[in-house]
């Protein structure tokens, strides 16, 4: 969403995103989130590799306002278009083309004169008549048209006073250039008797090579830059495409008409077939069909709706007819919810970034600082002109901060797409930090250990009576009411809804009618076995359930108390699994729930749980939490993200499990969309292993950069390699941060179980 309300002291406060084009580096992102902060009132985030500016603003300031101050800086913005973006629109794609072909001539061009200028500068006798001219229509249109866009940005930037990567590059390139004309054409000019200017002219030193290699290489690592983007990219243009285009609208008079799914409007209905994808959250109100959740939740197994189910937008039918009454259209919808969860993740900025940010913002004059003093160090120090500008224009070239800017948003971009792919969505970079250290993960029990809907556990009988029949009695009785239980036993035989004559419901009772001409009733023990013996079996069967935490209803058939049924909310197939996982990773484990104890501990003991703490309320949680944080544990709240929602915001790192309502996606830094538990596992070595990720991006671009410049300057790096290794460096980082795109649970955890079980067993 790109718009939202809010307020602050000043007034009241909106929040809109701007699409800056023309930023090439970190710096030029830096720079343009400081003129932006600089406006009063305003606070602004700028990613770099999202190229998007997130800004709250006071309701005073307009778009344009907004744009002016990134004019200003010397880039463009305009508003970002609300709704999601249209998957064939790939704005790094056709940057990458554009690259590509700049890149081809280069590089064709740049081989035969590299070759050509070592040759000439090396060996003086192999100079042919014109030998400056054939360097010269080499170098040409590598120097100018294939170089152009870094000058265009340069001009543009100090314009406005900015300095950028592209300045440093611009001057590497204009600088090797020229000392190579002076050297090429300056040596049979008449020189005034100046020692210096005697020493220009009379060098061979000839750098068309480095500036064409500088060139090529930069070009090259944009080129691959821009393509990573793209791919990275790629998992949230994916979910936008899996999104309806049109919609078969039911009309009035019983017909169909196909609109955009822009000008669908709650309460309408839709209809879907067969391989269509629903276009909005609603109701089915006919019809039925499997419906393929993997796009929304990753799983793969269909879920069968019927008529009176909910469905989801984003999903797909499979086998049936279904005719949908729309409940949330466009942005409202759970699909366009996902959408903005990944387009945040991938827009989130942690701390480490804005220093590395910051870093960058004041780089580029620094570096133009350090090459002129290395140029003037060298002179001074053995007079010798070719190896000061050589030193020069190393440093000029090795320090441009691409990787600097690249190394978090990067592998934010690309978990924030693999964790879509698995229904996991990182809010930001608060559970990249948490998840480094949780050492403890505290669950609820209802909806998140459990299925959150009742089952029946077990059916007793009493003797003479078949066990089939007493069920199957109580589930067409049950088959009328819309209690819980009654829809556990009702689910539990294929029964016909209509076969109950004078059914009559007692409110807190239980449920009574004629089935097949005997008079059933079903309900709790009290009021079934009023006034009626009951079989000791069945009353056992009934002591035992209830000590279990278990709901038992009994069965009459005839005034005849003839079975017992309990029922129970069953213990999610995957929770034991996820449980054991957790502890062999070392992990503390706890089931901290409103519930009875009786029924907790049932749910403990079948999950592996050793802790349990039973019958709290919502703010007890919270305390809970609060103490097990004072006592050094860095703590996971797992709960269904909303009656939890205080315990998910207190914890180290909150994770919802759920469909994404508003309160999950509020109060946890983890959406698990997926309602099998073993996306904890999933989402906590997702988190992991981008902050890994990012964590050896930028050791290795600060590590670059600090030891690069001071072999550069120290004149022990030739520009040309320079050149190279500056490339090398963004793509060492870019591709780094793609392998995230592979993740699988479980490998990223290697290596640190020992520490984890050392910390919980302390």
């Amino acid at each position: 969403m790109n718009s939202t309300a809010g307020s602050d002291s000043a007034g009241v406060v909106r929040r809109v995103e701007l699409e800056v084009s023309g930023m090439t580096c970190g710096a030029c992102a830096a720079r343009v989130e400081r003129k932006l902060n600089k406006v009063d009132g305003v606070h602004a985030s700028v990613n770099y590799a999202t190229r998007v500016a997130t800004v709250d603003a006071p309701q005073a300031l307009d778009d344009a306002d907004l744009c002016a101050v990134v004019d200003k800086a010397g880039y463009s913005a305009e508003r970002r278009s609300s709704g999601p973006a249209d998957p064939d629109d790939d704005p790094d794609l056709r940057t990458a083309d554009s690259l590509f072909r700049r890149m081809v001539i280069a590089l064709v061009l740049f081989v035969p004169l590299a070759d050509l200028s070592i040759m000439f500068a090396t060996v003086p006798a192999t100079r042919i008549s014109g030998w400056q001219w054939i360097l010269m229509a080499l170098a040409a249109p590598v120097v100018t048209y294939c170089a152009w866009p870094f000058y265009r940005v340069a001009a543009r930037n100090l314009r406005v006073g900015a300095l950028s990567m592209e300045t440093l590059i611009s001057i590497g390139i204009i600088a090797a250039t020229g000392w190579s004309l002076i050297s090429m054409f300056g040596e049979d000019a008449e020189a005034a008797d100046v020692g210096v200017w005697e020493a220009i002219i009379g060098s061979d030193s000839i750098y068309l090579e480095v500036a064409a290699g500088v060139t090529v290489f930069v070009l090259a690592g944009r080129y691959f830059e821009a393509r990573a983007r793209s791919r990275a990219g790629g998992a949230l243009r994916a979910l936008a495409a899996l999104g309806a285009k049109d919609v078969a609208v039911v009309l009035p008079d019983g017909g169909e008409m196909r609109i955009p799914v822009g000008e669908l409007k709650e309460g309408q209905r839709f209809v879907v077939r067969p391989g269509e994808t629903i276009a909005a959250d609603g109701l089915v109100t006919s019809g039925s069909s499997a419906i393929d959740m993997s796009a929304m939740t990753g799983e793969s197994r269909p879920v069968d709706v019927d008529e009176g189910d909910a469905v989801t937008s984003g999903t797909t039918a499979l086998n049936g007819r279904l005719v949908i009454e729309a409940a949330r259209v466009g942005d409202d919808t759970a699909f366009a919810a996902m959408l903005r969860l990944v387009e945040q993740a991938q827009s989130a900025k942690a701390d480490i970034q804005r220093l590395a940010d910051r870093i960058a913002g004041v780089f580029v004059p620094i570096v133009i600082v350090i090459a002129a003093a290395t140029v003037a160090g060298w002179l001074i120090a053995d007079g010798d002109i070719d190896h000061a500008v050589g030193a020069g224009l190393a440093v000029l070239v090795i320090a441009c901060p691409c990787a600097l800017g690249l190394a978090t948003p990067t592998a934010l971009m690309v978990a924030s797409g693999r964790g879509a792919q698995l229904g996991i969505f990182l809010k930001g970079h608060q559970a990249l930090d948490a998840s480094r250290e949780v050492d403890t993960v505290v669950f609820d029990k209802t909806g998140t250990l459990t299925n959150g809907a009742l089952d029946i556990v077990s059916v007793s009988v009493a003797d003479g009576h078949a066990r089939d029949g007493v069920l199957r009695a109580a589930a067409t009785l049950e088959a009328a009411s819309e209690h819980a239980v009654a829809k556990a036993i009702a689910a539990a035989a294929d029964v016909d809804p209509d076969g109950v004559d004078a059914f009559v419901a007692e409110p807190g009772k239980g449920v009574r009618g004629v089935v097949e001409g005997r008079r059933v009733q079903v309900g709790s023990p009290r009021w079934v076995a009023k006034g009626a013996a009951v079989p000791a079996d069945l009353a056992r069967d009934r002591r035992t359930a209830e000590a279990a935490g278990q709901t038992v209803v009994y069965v009459s058939i005839d005034d005849e108390v003839c079975g017992a049924i309990a029922v129970a909310d069953t213990v999610k197939s995957s929770a034991a699994e996820t449980v054991t996982e957790l502890r062999r990773l070392g992990m503390r484990t706890l089931l901290v729930t409103g519930d009875n104890a009786a029924a907790a501990k049932k749910v403990a003991e079948e999950v592996g749980i050793d802790e349990v703490v039973a019958e709290v309320l919502p703010d007890e949680k919270v305390a809970r939490i609060e103490r097990l944080r004072e006592e050094g544990r860095v703590v996971a709240m797992v709960g269904d993200g909303i009656n939890d929602a205080p315990a998910l915001v207190t914890a180290d790192l909150g994770l919802a499990i759920g469909r994404g309502t508003d309160v999950a996606i509020a109060a946890a830094d983890i959406i698990l969309v997926r309602h099998d538990l073993r996306s904890v596992v999933e989402a906590l070595g997702l988190a992991r292993a981008t902050r890994q990720t990012i964590r050896t991006n930028m050791i290795w671009a600060f590590g670059y950069n600090v030891a690069a410049i001071p072999i550069a300057a120290a004149g022990l790096l030739n520009p040309l390699i320079a050149g190279a290794a500056m490339a090398f460096s963004s793509f060492f980082v870019v591709s780094n941060s793609l392998r995230l795109r592979r993740f699988a649970a479980g490998r990223e955890w290697a290596g640190n179980d020992a520490e984890r079980a050392e910390k919980v067993s302390a």
